[in-house]
């Protein structure tokens, strides 16, 4: 997506099946891959938090706006952060989210899918954040596009991500 700034090199390799997630819904259910796609595949959203970060929480609206889009071309949408089941739950009816927000509590997908931030030490308070970024996984579960950004304050936008795989699609 050209309009992108250069994207942070992290993440598992493209064209490679992915791990299974380790995550669960805001009703503590557990989820996969799988049951998470559209026809076509998942976006899968990776973001720092939706209780202390005002960049996530501002993507995270926008998504909302776009989720119902990306579910014409076949694909669905969810997002994974380290927050709690309560944050998330809290988050979702507040701002009326349509699709999942997704805790890895225990860090295990966010370590699977090597994307855990360094920048951030063990012990440390935001220990287990990943670099925020996108990742597409088709219907067979191999990642076909990613794009994780350096720092934390810019984001993918959902406008320019429709149109690609509204190309993609065509």
């Amino acid at each position: 997506i050209a309009e992108m700034p250069p994207p942070k090199n992290t993440g598992i390799a493209l064209n490679t099946q992915v791990p299974e997630l380790s995550v669960v819904d805001i009703y503590r259910n557990k989820q996969t891959v799988k049951q998470l796609s559209g026809d076509k595949g998942l976006i899968l959203v990776l973001f720092r938090s939706a209780d202390w970060c005002p960049f996530c929480k501002r993507q995270l609206l926008e998504i909302n706006q776009w989720a119902e889009k990306f579910n014409t071309l076949g694909y669905r949408v969810a997002a994974v952060s380290y927050d709690s089941v309560e944050t998330l739950r809290k988050y979702t009816f507040k701002k009326k989210i349509i699709y999942p927000l997704l805790s890895d509590q225990n860090n295990q997908t966010i370590l699977d899918y090597k994307v855990l931030n360094t920048e951030q030490k063990p012990g440390t308070k935001h220990y287990g954040i990943p670099f925020p970024g996108v990742m597409i996984i088709d219907n067979t579960g191999v990642l076909q596009y990613k794009y994780f950004y350096e720092g934390y304050k810019k984001r993918i936008k959902m406008k320019l991500l429709y149109e690609f795989l509204s190309k993609k699609s065509a």
